[in-house]
C-alpha cells in the first residue's frame, strides 16, 4: 500500500467574514498524479499556498510523510517543490542562470546543482535555450521552467498552481507531457481547472467547492460513480425512427435524440440498455454502420458535483 505524502485534516482558512477553505481533508498518495479541481473561487490556491507555508492555516493540520507541519518553520522546506499560479521571474537572467540561483537558495554544493541544471533543463526541453534571456521567453516556455525551478531541489513533493491555465493549446500540451513524465519520481499536487488535461495524466483527483471536499478518488473509481452514460448509433438504413419508437418509454432512457440516421440516447441504465436494444438489432436485423457506448468524462461528473447533483 502506499505511503500517504500529503494529509490535509480539517483545515481552514477564513480571511475576515469569508471562509476560504473550510474543514477540508483529503489524502495524497506517494508517488501519485493528484489533480486538485474546483471552480474559480473554489479555494484551491488558498490550499496550495497553507501547505507550502505562505499562509497561515486558522484551524486544522497538514501533515507531510506523516510529520506535521507548523507555520513559519523551515523544516520540511526541501520536501516539497513549489510553482505559484503567476510565477515570477529575473527576465536578465538565463534560464541556466535562473536555476543557479533557484539552487542556491538551497545550499546546494555547485557539484551537485551543475548537473541537476543539466539534467531538469533537459528533462523541460529547454537545453537550447538555456543561454538564452529569461525576458525572452515565451509564456510556455517560463512555465517549463517554472517547473525545472519547482524540482530544482529534488524534492519528494511537487506543488503546481494552475501550470496550464494561462497557455495556448501546444504550450498547455507541453507542460502536461512534463507532469506526466514524472509520474511515479515525485508526487505532483496540481491545481487546474482544464478538466480534460487532468484526467489525461492524473490518477487521482478531488473536487471542492467553497473549500470543501465535494468528491475525492482514483479517477477510474469517480468515473465508475457515474451511472448515466450516452451511446451513438448510426443505422445503415432508415430504422433510426422505428428505433426510436421501440425504446422511447423504456425506464433507462433520459434523453433520445434522433438525427437522419443517427441516435444519441443518454441512459440511466447501460447494462439493460444494452440487452434490449441488442436484442431488438438482432430481431430486426439492423445493420449499424456504428454503435459506441461513451465512457463518462470528468467535465460531467465535475458539473454534476458543483452543480449539486448526486
Amino acid at each position: 500500500m502506499a505511503k500517504t505524502a500529503v494529509k490535509i485534516s480539517n483545515l481552514t482558512k477564513v480571511f475576515d467574514d469569508l471562509v476560504a477553505v473550510d474543514k477540508l481533508s483529503l489524502s495524497v498518495p506517494e508517488g501519485a498524479i493528484y489533480g486538485f479541481l474546483g471552480p474559480n473561487g473554489a479555494g484551491k490556491t488558498t490550499t496550495l499556498k497553507m501547505v507550502v507555508g505562505m499562509t497561515e492555516p486558522t484551524s486544522g493540520e497538514i501533515e507531510v510523510y506523516g510529520n506535521k507541519l507548523t507555520f513559519g518553520s523551515h523544516k520540511f522546506r526541501e520536501d516539497i517543490g513549489f510553482l505559484p499560479d503567476v510565477p515570477g521571474f529575473y527576465d536578465w537572467m538565463t534560464a541556466k542562470e535562473y536555476l543557479k540561483f533557484a539552487g542556491s537558495l538551497y545550499n546546494i554544493p555547485n557539484t551537485v546543482l551543475k548537473d541537476r541544471i543539466r539534467d531538469l533543463l533537459q528533462t523541460v526541453g529547454l537545453t537550447k535555450s538555456q543561454n538564452k534571456k529569461v525576458g525572452g521567453f515565451s509564456r510556455g516556455m517560463k512555465q517549463r521552467l517554472g517547473i525545472a525551478q519547482a524540482l530544482i531541489n529534488n524534492p519528494k513533493i511537487v506543488i503546481l498552481d494552475e501550470p496550464v491555465s494561462a497557455l495556448d493549446p501546444i504550450g498547455r500540451k507541453e507542460v502536461m507531457d512534463i507532469i506526466a513524465s514524472l509520474a511515479g519520481k515525485v508526487t505532483v499536487f496540481f491545481s487546474s481547472h482544464i478538466l480534460a488535461d487532468v484526467e489525461r495524466v492524473c490518477d487521482h483527483v478531488i473536487i471542492i467547492k467553497d473549500g470543501r471536499n465535494m468528491l475525492e478518488d482514483s479517477v477510474e473509481n469517480i468515473r465508475n460513480l457515474s451511472k448515466s452514460r450516452e451511446m451513438e448509433m448510426e443505422f445503415e438504413n432508415d430504422e433510426a425512427k422505428s428505433f426510436q419508437d421501440s425504446i422511447k418509454n423504456s425506464g433507462w432512457v433520459e434523453k433520445l435524440d434522433i438525427e437522419g440516421k443517427k441516435a444519441k440516447i443518454k441512459v440511466n441504465d447501460l447494462d439493460n440498455a444494452r440487452v434490449e436494444i441488442n436484442k431488438w438489432i438482432c430481431q430486426n436485423n439492423i445493420m449499424l454502420k456504428k454503435y459506441i457506448v461513451a465512457e463518462p468524462t470528468l467535465e460531467d461528473i465535475f458539473i454534476k458535483v458543483v452543480n449539486g447533483n448526486d
